[in-house]
């Protein structure tokens, strides 16, 4: 079997099970290691191999291992088709599926030194363009000025100045170099990942070496196999026979000193064997494509940054009408609050929810992951809340009624924390429940900082979950903070976070000043402690201080 292990930004990760046992977890000692991720404890969930079946163990971790629909508390053994919940991650067992699908072109195991040999010429870009020495052969080096050659520079030039698309382009390419040295058969592929992908192709069956592949990819050298015949790897091969392969090209797509793939062109028995000449003419037409294929995919990219520019400008500006424009006036009371997100869009949310009995629901919500995909969740999670405002019900009820929604199209690997609360303006209580969302805090009248503790599951998760209900007081002169993990996992140069200490240290520093200069103070106060004007994750803190 095999894991796809997705992060909160929705990454897939492919990892095969093979013996022996995996741990996963923070801390960089485990065999899987994800330390941004601060859901995860240091060792969070082992996966354990037993006789012929594997099994998923939680490592006593902090905020504990789901499969399925149930908590890990002793090892399960674990099937294709399972999925497994851990901090932001999402787990999925698969079978290991092989790829049957025959391939363009393939590569064969061959004597790097014959290959060299046997070439009836090597030479590379540098040399063709007289930048180095003279070719290793005993005849002077032919100009590339004879009117063929001049011909096929010329086509190329007028064709490939033209505006195409990215696979319109290598298919000229081909088309060009078949053209210019008079072959039947080609392909060009380009190096994606590491990869050698093909991107456009006339004819099937191609068989190359891997010492060509390696001399051209990665020794930057143009050269011909003169006879396939005479190399006992190929000669062998079907292919060779089938499409009467004997004489082969392959040259770099080179620019400068990048080389972004490859060209090769093959021609059979009955058709004249390639010159020193075809080479040279190809090895400079592949310089020039390369330049026209690198600049293509720039233009691409400054095209793709531009639109997205725009677009994330125009999301940014729709989200902040969904957020407060400012805090309502509620006799008592001193409200503030204050999101800002570390990309251009969010996944932080906040709000004040006028009830029609006079009390005051107070949410906040934080979106796994960040970008445009936390902030699409993060719109739907606020017009759900906006919709409970017609019915007004007790916090444990909206929790569950907006897990019920938000988990029947909520996308694989996302979830949200949240908090609902109540307050009743006129005594001070408030009622409340949490959905795996950050502890409130309280600044007491005595100097203590009390936790609003509440236990439940994230929301998006599983749509049948029950929330409890919790109960505190906030009496006259005292101040509640609720916040996201951007305030207090706010990391300084040297790697600590601001944490709660940090974050109640402040309040309590601060507690005289009204409400608005307190959130001020406190994003100026954790930008000198991140020592950076931005933030590593989206910021969020809602402040209510009974006077």
């Amino acid at each position: 079997m095999e894991l796809f292990i997705s992060t909160a930004e929705g990454t897939p990760t492919k990892v095969e099970l093979v013996e022996g046992s995996l741990k996963l977890g923070r801390s960089a000692d485990n065999d899987l290691a994800y330390p941004e991720d601060p859901w995860l404890s240091r060792f969070h969930l082992c996966f354990d191999l037993k006789g012929a079946d594997w099994f998923v163990r939680d490592c006593a971790s902090r905020n504990g291992t789901i499969l399925n629909a149930s908590q890990v508390r002793e090892p399960q053994r674990i099937k294709a088709g399972d999925r497994i919940y851990a901090g932001h991650l999402t787990i999925d067992v698969r079978e290991q599926v092989s790829d049957t699908k025959p391939p363009v072109i393939s590569f064969t195991q061959s004597d790097g030194e014959r290959i060299t040999r046997e070439a009836t010429i090597v030479t590379s870009l540098d040399r063709v363009l007289g930048k180095s020495g003279p070719l290793p052969v005993a005849r002077p080096v032919p100009s590339l000025s004879t009117a063929r050659v001049v011909g096929a520079l010329i086509r190329a030039g007028q064709e490939l100045a033209l505006h195409r698309s990215m696979e319109g382009l290598f298919g000229i390419i081909l088309e060009l170099a078949l053209s210019a040295v008079e072959a039947k058969r080609g392909v060009i592929m380009t190096l994606e990942d590491g990869e050698l992908i093909v991107r456009a192709s006339q004819g099937e069956g191609f068989l190359i070496s891997t010492a060509v592949r390696d001399k051209v990819i990665k020794g930057k050298s143009s050269l011909i196999i003169s006879d396939a015949q005479l190399d006992d790897a190929l000669r062998q091969q079907e292919s060779i026979v089938m499409h009467r392969v004997r004489s082969m090209v392959a040259v770099p797509l080179q620019t400068a000193d990048r080389v972004l793939g490859l060209i090769y062109v093959d021609n059979g028995s009955v058709i004249r064997h390639f010159s020193q000449e075809d080479l040279e003419l190809l090895t400079v037409m592949a310089n020039v494509a390369a330049i026209r294929i690198e600049h293509a995919r720039l233009a691409e990219v400054e095209q793709s940054e531009k639109l997205m520019e725009l677009e994330l400008n125009q999301a940014s500006e729709i989200q902040q009408t969904l957020l407060p424009t400012g805090a309502p006036h509620y006799e008592g009371y001193d409200l503030a609050g204050s999101n800002i997100s570390c990309r251009t869009v969010g996944g932080d949310y906040y709000d004040f929810i006028p009830y029609k009995d006079g009390r005051l629901g107070l949410v906040v919500g934080d979106v796994s992951g960040k970008g445009m995909g936390a902030a699409l969740l993060m719109s739907s999670l606020q017009a759900r809340v906006q919709m409970l405002r017609e019915t007004t019900p007790e916090p444990d009820v909206a929790v569950a009624t907006l897990n019920r929604s938000i988990a029947e199209r909520c996308p694989v690997g996302k979830f949200i924390t949240f908090f609902f609360g109540l307050l009743n303006c006129e005594d001070g209580t408030l009622t409340y429940s949490n959905a795996g969302h950050n502890y409130p805090v309280v600044l007491r009248n005595n100097g203590t900082v009390e936790q609003l503790k509440g236990n439940g599951l994230v929301l998006g998760l599983f749509p049948s979950v029950r929330y409890e209900l919790k109960q505190a007081r906030i009496e006259r002169g005292e101040l509640m903070a609720l916040y996201s993990d951007g305030v207090t996992e706010a990391n300084s140069p040297e790697g600590e976070e601001f944490g709660e200490e940090g974050l109640s240290e402040f309040l309590r520093s601060h507690q005289s000043l009204p409400c608005g200069e307190i959130v001020r103070g406190l994003v100026e106060e954790v930008r000198a402690w991140h020592g950076s004007s931005s933030f590593a994750d989206d910021f969020t803190l809602l402040l209510v201080k009974r006077l």
